[in-house]
């Protein structure tokens, strides 16, 4: 789980460094954005407040996003003359399609929780007090299931069509599969053990 501190998730860098095109700062926030893409586990951007320029290319790297009611989104380089790095461009395009990716780039607009549930960019909104509950719950559920076949799926949802093989190598000798079957039919809950 990515978060914040306090009530802001992440406002973007420090304009005042932003200087010179290629800059540090967006180079290490794609360095950033990439390291949590790789990540092998499901990851879950819990965003309250603002979630700006940077802050955006972070949650559009996790998995999933869940938002308190009232948060702020936006990708704000076309206010600065920025240009987006092309990796998160494609990031954010296969997130929330080319329409709503080119209003976010081009505008640089902030748009509201519920905005950003409707495009996809946010994939659950609940009320601030709630959300803390509810990102522990899911966890919970996402703890409880195969991590074989959430590292499977999140290699082929983000592309990597090429790895069957290896997948149906790892399902074959992990016992997932046959625990999970029989789980099933025992009616109790599975005990995974793939990656532990």
């Amino acid at each position: 789980v990515l978060t914040g501190a306090g009530d802001t998730f992440c406002a973007g860098a420090d304009i005042s460094t932003l200087r010179e095109p290629g800059d540090e700062q967006q180079a290490l926030a794609v360095r950033a954005e990439e390291a949590l893409a790789a990540f092998p586990k499901p990851t879950l951007a819990a965003v309250r407040g603002y979630c700006v320029g940077g802050g955006s290319q972070l949650a559009g790297a996790c998995d999933l996003r869940f938002a308190a009611e009232g948060s702020r989104f936006g990708i704000t380089p076309a206010k600065l003359g920025i240009v987006y790095p092309s990796s998160s461009t494609r990031r954010l395009t296969a997130l929330v399609g080319p329409a709503a990716a080119k209003y976010l780039l081009f505008s640089g607009e902030l748009i509201d929780s519920e905005r950003a549930l409707r495009t996809g960019f946010v994939d659950e909104v609940h009320p601030a007090g709630e959300l803390a509950k509810r990102v522990e719950e899911f966890c919970r559920i996402l703890a409880s299931r195969s991590l074989l076949t959430q590292a499977a799926a999140k290699e082929f949802a983000d592309g990597r069509l090429d790895r069957d093989a290896h997948w149906a190598a790892q399902a074959h000798g992990s016992g997932d599969t046959a625990e999970g079957v029989a789980a099933f039919l025992e009616r109790r809950a599975p005990r995974f053990t793939y990656g532990l």
